[in-house]
């Protein structure tokens, strides 16, 4: 039997509400352009108060300051489609996962170097 919570219209509902709330972070602090790459919403020109590292991906929303690069956005890319597929339990998940990207599967899978890892 399928797990209900992933890849499901529940995990979908929680990537669409994370989206949301992407938007809603992204949008007001971005001072540089927001544009749509294959599907990844990037607000560019954000404080760096609002992630870690050089940005954070919340639903299909990638948050940066100026990080934004075609290897970054590859390697976000990963991370949406593991939004889509965990849907609100991604943020558990991720700190399950632990801060050392190195060792966090979500990051691994998303590509180390791509995401500036290595």
């Amino acid at each position: 039997m399928r797990n209900p919570l992933l890849d499901s219209p529940v995990s979908r509902a929680g990537w669409l509400f994370a989206t949301a709330v992407g938007l809603a972070i992204g949008l007001p602090l971005s001072t540089g352009p927001v544009r749509v790459v294959d599907g990844l919403i990037v607000c560019r020109g954000l404080p760096r108060w609002v992630f870690r590292r050089g940005g954070t991906c919340v639903g299909s929303v990638y948050l940066t300051r100026d990080n934004d690069g075609d290897r970054v956005l590859r390697h976000e890319r990963v991370h949406v489609d593991q939004w889509r597929r965990y849907g609100m339990l991604m943020p558990l998940l991720y700190g399950v996962a632990g801060r050392d990207p190195l060792r966090n599967r979500f990051e691994v899978e998303a590509g180390l170097e791509d995401g500036g890892y290595r």
